[in-house]
């Protein structure tokens, strides 16, 4: 199935690009800041809580709610359901910006960022850590991400690239195969991070199960984002809604949706430690409120009427994103405590460089969509 795409065009320096423009810079001022002086100039990062908000929100969060490509290839490559290839393109731009500014920001969490090339290096390498598989497969699976999107390209520059697109296209079976494996090693994997604190994770989120609940909520916010922003793309570039095909991806998140709280819900009562839901502390009251995000689908999509409706398909992927979201920085941060007399809060630094991360993506969405052919071709009746 062949779809044609086409370049939205229009002018790039809008006020919303000048906006998360200004946003960038002062993040930039704050990299600059950190790059020269240090981490701890910018951060309250310590020995008791070595990762914050960059880990949490751009690396953990942020991957989860891009793997719209991996989630949408999943669907037309695996089970065939060509319907849903106009999802694709979009979808894979979406993952590919949002994983190379993941990478990025790990590239300045650590403290010895020059020293980051030996994780390449078998000699310097722990073979049996978890995080260097995570290091290794999100490298991998945005080099992976590049050459699925070189399509996109080849069709820009036709008359320069048609040769290596020829070639390409006749492996890109390949990519698209590693694109689906690698993303699930590593979003299992950054639940297995914190299987391995321990006593340090609360009881509401420490569980074996981390691995699985991580990779069932990274796809049901990879599908989420993907409602959520081909309904805002039709809202702020007046194109046609696309609510029959929106409609019935959302099955597909509110089934996956059905087992994550099976297994969070029965892997807590088999632990017998449900009841610290309700003990009125504040750990207890976000898990109740993240629970209670993953349940507001149902109730906003409960029948075909409501899921043809834009708006509720909005509101029901905005709840599914937040609820994905919280439940990941729930686990890292408010779930976790290193012990007595350690206490963590952002400091106004990073929280303006990880808003300038989300503003750089969003301006090369801008870019990408007006400039490159992303979005697919409207059709007139």
């Amino acid at each position: 199935m062949t779809e044609e795409y086409k370049p939205l065009g229009g002018k790039i320096l809008t006020k919303p690009f000048l906006f998360f423009s200004a946003i960038a810079v002062i993040a930039f001022f704050f990299l600059i800041k950190r790059f020269i002086y240090g981490i701890g100039a910018v951060t309250n990062l310590s020995d008791g809580y070595p990762w914050g908000i960059w880990i949490a929100y751009d690396v953990v969060v942020g991957t989860g709610l891009t793997c719209g490509g991996y989630a949408v290839s999943l669907i037309v490559y695996v089970l065939n359901k060509g319907e849903y290839h106009p999802l694709v393109r979009p979808a894979v731009m979406a993952s590919l910006f949002g994983y190379t500014l993941a990478g990025f920001s790990i590239f300045f969490d650590i403290g010895r960022y020059w020293q980051t090339y030996n994780i390449f290096f078998p000699k310097y390498a722990q073979t049996n850590s978890v995080m260097l598989e995570v290091a290794l497969c999100v490298t991998a699976y945005i080099m992976v991400l590049w050459i699925e999107f070189t399509p996109v390209y080849g069709e820009k520059w036709k008359h320069i690239l048609e040769p290596i697109t020829k070639r390409l296209n006749k492996v890109l079976f390949a990519f698209i195969a590693l694109g689906m494996l690698l993303p699930t090693m590593h979003q299992s994997s950054l639940g297995t991070l914190m299987v391995i604190s321990g006593y340090k994770l609360y009881p509401l989120w420490h569980t074996t199960f981390i691995p699985l609940l991580f990779l069932i909520s990274a796809i049901t916010m990879a599908y989420a984002v993907v409602i959520f922003e081909s309904i805002v793309a039709s809202l702020a570039f007046d194109r046609p809604m696309e609510t029959p095909l929106l409609a019935s991806l959302s099955l597909y998140m509110i089934g996956l949706t059905v087992v994550y709280l099976i297994v969070r819900i029965g892997d807590l009562l088999s632990r017998g430690q449900l009841g610290l839901a309700f003990h009125g502390d504040f750990k207890g009251f976000m898990f109740c409120i993240e629970t209670l995000l993953f349940t507001m689908p149902f109730f906003l999509l409960s029948s075909p009427a409501k899921r043809n409706n834009p708006r509720m398909l909005f509101f029901a992927a905005l709840s599914m994103l937040l609820a994905g979201g919280m439940y990941r920085f729930d686990t890292f941060l408010i779930g976790f405590n290193p012990g007595p007399g350690w206490q963590y809060f952002p400091s106004f630094s990073e929280i303006m460089i990880t808003l300038g991360v989300i503003s750089i993506e969003i301006l090369a969405y801008l870019i990408f969509v007006k400039k490159l052919p992303v979005l697919p071709r409207i059709r007139h009746a």
